[in-house]
């Protein structure tokens, strides 16, 4: 099982470099970061850590290619792997639909999966060869080239889903893996890795040797309660993300949780915390006392064929921002990252 960090890059940046040099110290398979308007840009962050660091990988999780030409995904995906000396990764997806709304995209017209298997034909290609002609439905070059070009002979490129099945389907079949955030059940892991695997199995690949990444809300302490104060107050902003489909696979049903999110979505996050039961934001995320959080791993994930941990760290800092809220007593960033390495790394190794 890796172990990656996921970075919402929303602290000091001398902060985000900082951490980044300690997951890179304590053997962190990578570093991924939301490409989103509403954080602090992953691209420049990564090319300044790429120069502090010697191991750690690094890329988006996820870059959407709706909003990002996929070119240009590709153009910096190749400058970030000549800057890190081959360390870097992409994660494609058709986007946050949160913040597509805010751009007045409507997602639903969008054709999202057949739009992000277009983007991941020009990505591929474009680190590939550095140059593409293609006539597609979404995305159009005449001979278009770069001389952005990757170190590593096959940059891997995987695709964020939630939903499925023909997004986890899409995933096996045409990428080098998947990245599945925000579940915690067995019920879920087992639905997407079956339908992974289905894809994988088509190509004639092993879906054995693909990245399939838990993205996972985590949250881990020597206080148990304030770990888990601390994801339950970050459940309801990313579980309004969340398809229903996605929520009942996670043991949620979505009229339990809808108050919450109508909370958020309109602006009152102190009113969606008060609305987010304990027992809600202990299924939708993995948090506790590093023991805690390693027994769920095992029960619910482990036994799945899921190979990768991607947790996205809550902390104090993490919880002010996004809410207002203060919490003391909860482990920062750093300290987590040690008590993953110490205490459960270990043990799925």
């Amino acid at each position: 099982m890796k172990f990656s960090y996921a970075l919402l890059p929303d602290y000091p940046l001398n902060e985000s470099l900082a951490s980044i040099r300690l997951a890179d110290e304590l053997g962190f398979h990578a570093c991924y970061a939301a490409d989103e308007t509403w954080h602090k840009d992953l691209w420049q962050l990564f090319a300044v850590a790429a120069g502090h660091t010697s191991r750690i990988r690094f890329g988006p999780s996820v870059s959407p290619v709706t909003l990002r030409e996929p070119s240009l995904i590709a153009q910096s995906l190749a400058t970030l792997d000549e800057l890190s000396g081959g360390r870097a990764e992409g994660v494609l997806s058709s986007g946050n639909f949160g913040l597509l709304a805010q751009y007045r995209m409507d997602w639903t017209k969008t054709r999202p999966l057949s739009r992000v298997k277009e983007g991941l034909h020009v990505v591929r290609t474009l680190l590939d060869s550095g140059t593409i002609t293609y006539d597609g439905d979404f995305f159009g070059y005449d001979g278009l080239f770069t001389f952005a070009r990757p170190v590593q002979p096959r940059l891997p490129l995987m695709l964020g889903a939630m939903r499925g099945p023909k997004s986890f389907e899409a995933a096996g079949e045409l990428s080098d893996g998947c990245h599945h955030a925000l579940s915690y059940t067995r019920e879920a892991y087992e639905y997407a890795v079956r339908h992974i695997r289905a894809g994988a199995e088509r190509a004639g690949k092993d879906w054995r040797d693909l990245d399939i990444g838990a993205w996972v809300v985590f949250a881990t302490g020597p206080d148990s309660a304030r770990a888990k104060e601390a994801a339950r107050s970050m459940v309801g902003i990313y579980a309004s993300s969340m398809p229903k489909e996605q929520l009942r696979r996670n043991g949620v049903d979505p009229d339990e949780l809808a108050p919450v999110i109508d909370a958020i979505a309109g602006g009152d996050l102190a009113r969606g915390i008060e609305l987010t039961s304990q027992d809600i934001a202990d299924r939708l995320s993995i948090s506790g006392t590093p023991d805690e959080c390693l027994e769920k791993i095992r029960r619910e994930i482990v036994p799945t064929g899921v190979n990768h941990m991607i947790c996205a760290i809550t902390d104090r800092g993490l919880v002010r921002a996004f809410t207002g809220r203060d919490l003391d007593h909860v482990a920062d960033v750093d300290t987590q990252l040690r008590l993953i390495h110490d205490h459960i790394m270990p043990a799925l190794r």
